[in-house]
């Protein structure tokens, strides 16, 4: 859906010289997208509920997934949450002077003035502190808070440099604020809901997205703050959503960070098996393989492409690398499939954060195909974990 008529209104990549001009724009009510730390984001002035509605237009975003509001301090945050809730202040306050800037999403409930739309109607605001100068300045030169999921369609990979955001969106009315660089940590920040449970301020936190900041990072910080008798830190990441559902933060929806073609996940019991049947041969010789610590490399001889995220098992590296590698291959001529291996996946003091993170976005971006985990079989490993479908 374009949200303008013409070639005035397509999309145009602009320098970080013209960001006064964009602060200009989002005041008035249009959209520039940013670079942050995590991925580009597609930002409009977040009090204004016309400026929110032509994101979901330019995204087709269903109006039940809630933005994130982009701010540069917590007295910004504090004057989007319910100031009554001052029994959820003190969490609030020792998180982001823990983690903001950085990529750490907070969901409170919203003071009045919130608009419901932004909210998906849920009454729960969230909010984010970005660390990229960029996107910092950017929102400076606003002079109003940003709201800003990623800056693609609905369900496709997420961007990380100014030209995903082009292809994604080039005919939309939407400026792209270019970056030297891609997005240093490239994945999504992680999100977490505050909830207070009783009069005496003892509540909730519910990690609901993982991203670079983890259950124990958070849990850490409530401990040291001295709150750790008043909050206890849960984990809802597993937790997936339809489309039509309204949710209190963003990423929760079943189908997720999609290249255009189809995608499997391989399992652990098929790595390093080399000794392939002709027909195994013939299907990988239209496969890309993107590979994580060289777990699957044997099957690059065979494969159409082939890149590893991280040939080390560097899960920072790989976090980095990851969309911008599925959008590389989605692009490959004569692709009919993605496969990566599947990621461990334990308890959260084995598994560090941006590995479960690595681990949410490759198993979202399949969730078509939810069960799509190659298994060996008396046929190769063509079949899938469930047996009712076949990948060769």
């Amino acid at each position: 859906m374009s949200s303008g008529n013409g070639n005035e209104n397509r999309a145009r990549i602009v320098s970080r010289e013209e960001l006064e001009a964009c602060g200009k724009r989002l005041r008035s009510g249009e959209l520039v997208a940013f670079p942050t730390e995590t991925v580009y984001g597609l930002g409009c002035h977040a009090l204004d509920p016309d400026a929110v509605r032509k994101v979901f237009q330019a995204k087709e975003r269903p109006f039940t997934d809630p933005l994130i509001v982009h701010v540069t301090s917590t007295e910004a945050a504090m004057n989007l949450w319910d100031r009554q809730q001052d029994e959820g202040a003190a969490a609030l306050v020792a998180l982001t002077k823990r983690f903001w800037p950085g990529p750490l999403t907070l969901v409170a409930k919203a003071a009045p003035h919130v608009p419901p739309i932004l909210m998906a109607n849920t009454g729960f605001v969230a909010c984010r502190s970005p660390s990229h100068p960029l996107a910092r300045a950017l929102i400076d030169e606003a002079k109003v808070p940003i709201a800003a999921p990623s800056a693609n369609k609905f369900g496709h990979v997420s961007p990380t440099r100014a030209q995903h955001v082009y292809d994604d969106l080039k005919d939309e009315n939407v400026w792209i604020v270019d970056a030297p660089s891609v997005c240093s940590v490239g994945v999504e920040s992680t999100v977490a809901k505050l909830t207070i449970g009783g009069s005496n301020g003892d509540g909730v936190v519910t990690v609901l997205r993982q991203g670079a900041i983890s259950t124990d990072d958070i849990e850490t910080c409530l401990i040291q703050a001295g709150l750790h008798d008043s909050y206890r830190v849960e984990k809802n990441t597993e937790r997936a959503v339809k489309e039509h559902v309204a949710t209190v933060a963003p990423g929760q929806t079943i189908r997720h960070y999609s290249p255009n073609i189809a995608s499997f996940m391989v399992s652990p019991e098929l790595y390093g098996r080399t000794a392939l049947s002709p027909q195994e041969q013939q299907a990988l010789s239209t496969t890309i393989v993107l590979d994580f610590g060289g777990r699957i490399v044997g099957w690059k001889e065979y494969c159409l492409a082939y890149r590893d995220l991280s040939a080390t098992g560097n899960s920072t590296e790989a976090a980095s690398a990851v969309f911008e590698s599925l959008r590389w291959a989605e692009q490959v001529p004569q692709g009919t499939r993605i496969l990566f291996p599947e990621l461990a996946g334990g308890n959260k003091s084995s598994d560090d954060a941006l590995a479960l993170a690595l681990k949410d976005r490759l198993t979202k971006q399949q969730a078509e195909r939810p069960y799509a985990l190659l298994c060996s079989s008396p046929l190769g490993f063509g079949n899938l974990g469930t047996g009712e479908r076949s990948l060769w």
